[in-house]
């Protein structure tokens, strides 16, 4: 089975939907499947749910889908760079599930782990409880959180093997592992590509079997959200 792609295009042209929920991988603007979000965009596929810990910037990463209306809910946890994001969601045009961000972690990893929920001791008491069954454990109060799965996860990794295995560098490895398995159909965006074989097994990060379809951007734009430099 050929998993690699010719491009981001090639890739989407047959997987994302109107009406999908897709997760997107990415710490801020590190690791952000930069091809594939431009590649939704180009679908015009709308009335999509994004998981994704940011909402990218203003007219990059996940800003993007945001300043074309694809996007009518975000579940994520952090989005004080995106004016967008703050306008629409002020106006009410677009949906806002905030969640605490190890919260949001747990959610994709017990997603991809087939585990349907969760209790924890985040938020209980405040407005991120409201709805939600709580339970006391101990003598503490936890609130159960649903897990989260996603008909097609979009992560960017460093490397990967022709069979689909990746490797994350540094701070990407964060939230692009658990979005990796949560996705029903996962598509990776990777900087290089090798044989079967040259990765090192205890090196892969997200084995091949979680991973459907590659593509190599080998130049991306790694965008820094606030750059500060000394005078």
């Amino acid at each position: 089975m050929n998993k690699v792609y010719p491009s981001a295009d090639a890739a989407l042209a047959d997987v994302i939907r109107d009406n999908q929920t897709i997760a997107v991988g990415g710490f801020g603007l590190c690791g952000i499947p930069e091809a594939l979000i431009d590649a939704v965009v180009k679908t015009g596929k709308n009335n999509l749910t994004a998981i994704s810990n940011n909402a990218g910037i203003d007219n990059f990463g996940l800003g993007k889908l945001l300043a074309t209306r694809q996007v009518k809910k975000m579940i994520s946890s952090y989005v004080g760079e995106n004016a967008e994001f703050e306008r629409q969601f002020l106006t009410g045009e677009l949906e806002v599930e905030f969640t605490p961000q190890g919260t949001l972690a747990e959610k994709l990893r017990a997603g991809g782990a087939g585990i349907p929920a969760f209790y924890t001791r985040t938020g209980y008491g405040t407005i991120v409880a409201e709805g939600k069954e709580t339970r006391e454990f101990d003598g503490h109060q936890y609130v159960m959180e649903k897990s989260l799965t996603a008909d097609v996860a979009l992560v960017k990794a460093w490397m990967a093997d022709k069979a689909g295995n990746l490797v994350y560098r540094k701070t990407s490895r964060n939230f692009n592992p658990n979005v990796a398995t949560a996705g029903k159909i996962t598509v990776a965006e990777v900087e290089k590509l090798v044989e079967i074989g040259e990765i090192e097994p205890d090196s892969v990060h997200t084995p091949s079997i979680f991973v459907h379809r590659i593509v190599v951007n080998d130049n991306p734009e790694k965008r820094i959200e606030q750059r500060t430099v000394s005078k």
